[in-house]
């Protein structure tokens, strides 16, 4: 999901918002993140994104991100 990376890298929020589902689970180091806005609130404070060591689709969009 070399996309999401890309737009977090690049604070592309927009972009980022198409790419993740509304309720995704994103998870890093054990700690997950529940929601759209909370993720890019979370996210936006980070230097960078760890790669994904799985996810999920659903819809379309990043549902599940366990890194």
């Amino acid at each position: 999901m070399s996309a999401v990376l890309s737009a977090v890298a690049s604070d592309d929020w927009t972009a980022f918002a198409k790419l993740v589902h509304p309720y995704v689970h994103w998870t890093e180091d054990g700690i997950t993140t529940r929601g759209r806005t909370r993720v890019m609130a979370l996210l936006s404070g980070h230097d960078g994104v760890k790669p994904a060591s799985s996810y999920e689709l659903r819809d379309g969009q990043v549902y599940r991100w366990i890194s």
